[in-house]
């Protein structure tokens, strides 16, 4: 792809994201509440609270240091930059030599370290368990996914979501069930990072992404921040596992006017479809407690583990 089409695609990609952002948040709530009987909230209330609240001021406690004011935009601005290098509608972007799954768990890690130091500057206990809680999710989400970008370098050749992309979308694997392996594991940390589990027991509401709990502290602008951080990373998660696992009707450079509206129009389609899969889960799930979510994401990491022993024994003996 030419490089002035490539950022244009770039551009027209973040518009997309951002867009997704907005509406897919509401658009999830609202339909885990249709799942479970209820009448839900409408699907563009998120987006209301969120211009509601960055009208109005922070308010920080008085042990609070300048981390409570720097964190929140330093979170939002690493999770912008994951969304920015997940796979979207078309191959070849302007960043897409940047869209390596090591570099995605790096950008996630720093989200992940921002919020928990904002919940921890405050002196409180309730954020002090909120960090702990979070940052224990991310070890074992993070691993996962590296685990998955190890398994996708031996079974493609290369740890970028791009040219994983590209590679599962030109040729099916030989290798089908490890790539499945690596497919439930990863949805399962898809399902504990953009999720509101586990619910019902406020306990447990420190080990998964508690949302706002995250940060009991915040207020204001902030509050608006790491709500549209956790929008940032539903859209994340959704479209690295269509990109990975649901690669066909890309764009690429040889594509014609027609290949490019087919790709903007299936690829909110797919996200659509993932997201009401994920409503249905939740549903599910709504029951599930903290030492269950653990025990989910421990068996993710397993399957990715298994999945990446398959591959490395099925390359060797080949």
């Amino acid at each position: 792809m030419t490089l002035p089409l490539g950022l244009f695609a770039q551009l027209l990609h973040l518009v997309l994201v951002l867009l997704a952002a907005l509406l897919l948040p509401g658009l999830l709530d609202s339909a885990r509440a249709r799942f479970q009987g209820r009448h839900g909230p409408h699907p563009l209330q998120p987006a209301l609270d969120w211009l509601a609240l960055l009208r109005k001021q922070p308010v920080v406690a008085e042990s609070a240091s300048g981390i409570s004011s720097i964190a929140p935009y330093l979170g939002f601005a690493a999770m912008l930059a994951a969304v920015l290098l997940a796979p979207g509608f078309a191959h070849g972007m302007a960043l897409s030599s940047l869209t390596d799954l090591v570099v995605l768990a790096g950008l996630l890690a720093l989200a992940r370290a921002a919020r928990a130091l904002a919940a921890l500057d405050a002196g409180t206990a309730t954020g002090g368990l909120a960090a702990a809680g979070g940052m224990g999710l991310a070890g074992l989400t993070l691993p996962t996914l590296l685990l998955a970008a190890m398994g996708f370098s031996i079974l493609t050749g290369t740890t970028g979501a791009d040219g994983i992309a590209q590679s599962l979308r030109e040729s099916v694997p030989a290798f089908r069930v490890p790539l499945g392996l690596l497919a439930l594991a990863l949805l399962a940390v898809a399902l504990a990072e953009t999720g509101r589990l586990p619910a019902g027991d406020p306990a447990a509401e420190a080990l998964g992404d508690g949302g706002d709990d995250s940060v009991p502290e915040a207020s204001g602008r902030h509050l608006a921040l790491w709500r549209m951080q956790s929008a940032l990373r539903l859209v994340f998660w959704l479209s690295l596992l269509v990109g990975l696992f649901a690669p066909f009707g890309m764009a690429g450079a040889a594509s014609g006017a027609l290949g490019w509206l087919l790709a903007l129009l299936l690829w909110p389609v797919k996200l659509l479809l993932l997201t009401l899969a994920l409503a249905v889960a939740e549903a599910r799930l709504a029951r599930l407690r903290a030492a269950r979510l653990a025990e989910l994401l421990t068996a993710a990491l397993l399957l990715a583990l298994l999945g990446v022993v398959w591959l490395f024994l099925s390359a060797g003996v080949a």
